[in-house]
């Protein structure tokens, strides 16, 4: 199938293969994956899961990703690109906001392979919006583009949803307390509150004891509160300086360091580079933290 790149914001491609092989694209944001037809294996990171036709798939950026194709696929990917965040000719988009939502899905996927969209309901929502996407792109052009970024919208809210209803975040096998996944769930979306963020907000949201939500917490993620929520606004702050233009002074004030030397100083202590050299070697620290093979990067 031809391969269709309809608006620069978002990168779309339809295809059809017997086989799997390096794509000509760079997948530096993130990336949506339909299966029409067809059926083989995902790989992320050297994890598989088998799909078949309708999975859902979405692809991290900088990770290595890779299909075993075992009977001939069609493919939709549906790229969302840096640009997309920004404002696009005559549209105007509220990038902040929209970035944030963004932000949300990058930083809390876990990104391990295996089908995204749990609920048929949802699926077969994105399966028309994807079609529609795809019909608006061939029939009408960028003449569409105030629909198609309307479609853009309601997918990235359906992927939203799905992950903060999925169990997406890394925790201790074995778990059964649901409890955490809805403190994990309500820490990150409100990453940028800090006076939500203290012990005794938690405490009450939770309802229990400020000296037993740090007791629960760690037992059940391994990691000191404080920590998790410093390490959870550092995955933002990486994401801001590889895909936005966003300045220090405004990423500090956004997810509520004191200012950009204090900013800096938590980035050096917890990610080992400064922010001038992450920016300048960000994709490739990322790949190197994802062990990544170079034969199986897509």
């Amino acid at each position: 199938m031809q391969v269709i790149e309809a608006f620069k914001p978002f990168e779309i491609q339809e295809i059809e293969l017997i086989d799997w092989k390096q794509r000509p694209v760079k997948n530096n944001f993130f990336e949506l994956v339909l299966v029409k037809n067809g059926t083989g294996t995902q790989c992320i990171n050297y994890n598989e899961h088998a799909y078949n036709k309708g999975s859902i798939f979405l692809l991290p950026p900088l990770k290595c990703h890779s299909f075993t194709i075992a009977q001939p696929t069609q493919f939709v990917f549906l790229k969302f690109t840096d640009s997309f965040f920004k404002n696009i000719n005559r549209i105007t988009i509220d990038r902040n906001e929209w970035f944030k939502e963004a932000s949300y899905i990058l930083s809390n996927y876990n990104q391990l392979p295996g089908d995204i969209i749990k609920n048929d309901v949802d699926r077969n929502h994105l399966e028309s919006l994807i079609s529609m996407i795809l019909q608006e792109s061939r029939n009408y052009g960028e003449s569409s583009i105030n629909l198609v970024t309307s479609l853009m919208t309601s997918i990235l809210e359906i992927l939203i949803r799905n992950i903060k209803k999925g169990s997406y975040f890394e925790l201790p096998k074995n778990n059964s307390d649901d409890r955490i996944t809805k403190m994990l769930t309500y820490i990150n979306e409100n990453i940028d509150k800090t006076e939500l963020l203290k012990v005794e907000n938690l405490s009450d949201v939770f309802m229990m004891s400020p000296t037993y939500v740090s007791e629960f917490f760690k037992k059940q993620v391994n990691m000191p509160l404080r920590e998790y929520i410093i390490k959870a606004k550092l995955k933002l702050v990486e994401i801001r300086l590889l895909n936005s233009d966003f300045t220090l002074t405004q990423i500090a004030d956004e997810l509520g360091f004191t200012d950009v030397s204090h900013l800096s100083k938590t980035f050096k202590r917890y990610a080992g580079t400064s922010i001038r050299e992450f920016k300048n070697n960000g994709e490739y620290m990322l790949l190197k933290r994802g062990a990544c093979s170079s034969s199986n990067k897509a």
